[in-house]
């Protein structure tokens, strides 16, 4: 975790006013709502818009399978050293199909021992999308080795969402939620 307390404290339900109610309105009838929604929903109009967003990059609209998009979401969660995107994308991961080894083995990238092609090819476009904000030609078309087009834009909108989201969660420094651990090797950044 990059703050050790939040810069922008989340709402509490006796702040919220009826149109930040109204964006929290479907996690408060479903008896949760992460510190994440309870930060961004000081700008409810702006919490509007990344919640449309967001739940595209989270549905079945999204063409990468879930296994997949998981590993897109945590690789960028690590490399920008967002402890709460990681602490809440590890079960969501494992739920989606990834093992608990092949989770932490996203620490180590492409270069990590026992990728299949395909999830290799992910994580170099990953890395590259991070690092240069591009994919080069060549990781692009060992990309397309294993998924459509449609698969690659999704790859990209993926990483872009949630490049913004550890963003947002670092610089107003999003506290765990109740329940959950930092991982160690995501402690002191």
């Amino acid at each position: 975790m990059r703050l050790t307390k939040p810069r922008i404290a989340p709402l509490a339900d006796a702040e919220l006013d009826a149109d930040q109610k109204e964006v929290l309105a479907p996690m408060i009838e479903q008896g949760r709502v992460l510190n994440i929604f309870r930060t961004l929903a000081r700008k409810p109009k702006a919490a509007k818009g990344f919640l449309a967003w967001g739940n595209y990059i989270l549905s079945r609209r999204n063409s990468l399978p879930a296994r997949e998009r998981e590993i897109v979401i945590l690789r960028i969660g690590y490399l920008c050293k967002s402890g709460y995107e990681w602490t809440q994308h590890v079960p969501i991961g494992i739920r989606a199909g990834l093992t608990e080894q092949e989770a932490e083995r996203i620490k180590g990238g492409a270069a990590a021992p026992g990728w299949s092609a395909a999830d290799a090819a992910l994580l170099r476009a990953t890395d590259e999308l991070h690092h240069d904000q591009f994919i080069t030609d060549a990781t692009w078309a060992g990309l397309l080795k294993h998924f459509d087009e449609g698969q690659g834009m999704d790859l990209v909108f993926t990483a872009g969402q949630y490049t913004q989201v550890s963003m947002m969660l670092n610089t107003f420094g999003v506290q765990l939620d109740a329940g959950q651990t930092l991982d160690p090797d995501l402690k002191g950044f």
